[in-house]
């Protein structure tokens, strides 16, 4: 049986984007999958559905920082979240930050991994910012990126290649169903499946006929 293309819409302002990132990480070198990386703008895909970031319903807010507490201990992720983070959330825009991540996604595919797991570091757990020119350069150099190349890429960050790609990849995330993130699309049966949430990862594996073993599996050992 071949193996089954499993795609990861994701954007660094989200904290269950990187929840649901890290675990899939894990699962690519455990489940018959191949993991595609998605960089997306989750505003867009919110203007366009018409949702609203989960602060804005006080409830909701209340809930989600109880929440991602308990998920960062369970799925063993460094987030670090606190009621002022709200508004810290709704004043930074991901934008520059996610055509960064696009553009060494077009350029250095290797370093995509890597330097989207620094953007959350910072955001997330470092609770610093990301959306200034310099900031983004302390990423870069933390995923090991060159200064060189790194001036390239924020140089195309303005480019038309760059904006398009993001934008192509954000409704094309909308059109599997997305309305918000993370959002995962698992290519099986020859038919496309959603599934919302960083929560929803065993039931994937369930869909795809792979077996859960919880958000930290241990790698199993080489066949002798």
């Amino acid at each position: 049986m071949g193996r089954t293309l499993v795609e990861l819409f994701y954007d660094v302002v989200s904290p269950y984007s990187w929840l649901g990132f890290e675990v899939l990480c894990r699962y690519q070198h455990i489940w018959n999958i191949d993991l595609r990386l998605r960089p997306a703008f989750l505003g867009g895909v919110m203007q366009a559905t018409g949702n609203k970031p989960p602060a804005m319903l006080p409830k909701r807010a209340e809930y989600m920082l109880k929440d991602v507490k308990r998920m960062a201990k369970y799925y063993q992720v460094p987030v670090q979240i606190a009621e002022e983070d709200f508004q810290r959330i709704l004043s930074t825009s991901s934008l520059g930050a996610m055509r960064f991540i696009t553009a060494i996604d077009m350029t250095q595919p290797r370093y995509l991994e890597t330097l989207s797991r620094e953007f959350w570091i910072r955001f997330w757990s470092q609770r610093e910012d990301i959306s200034q020119l310099e900031n983004i350069l302390s990423v870069a150099r933390k995923a090991g990126l060159s200064p060189e190349l790194s001036q390239k890429l924020l140089e195309m960050i303005s480019s038309p290649a760059v904006k398009n790609r993001l934008k192509e990849t954000t409704e094309e995330a909308i059109k599997y169903g997305a309305f918000g993130m993370p959002a995962v699309v698992a290519h099986f049966n020859g038919e496309p499946h959603l599934f919302f949430g960083s929560d929803r990862l065993e039931l994937l594996g369930s869909v795809i006929g792979e077996k859960w073993l919880g958000p930290v599996p241990s790698v199993p050992s080489p066949k002798m």
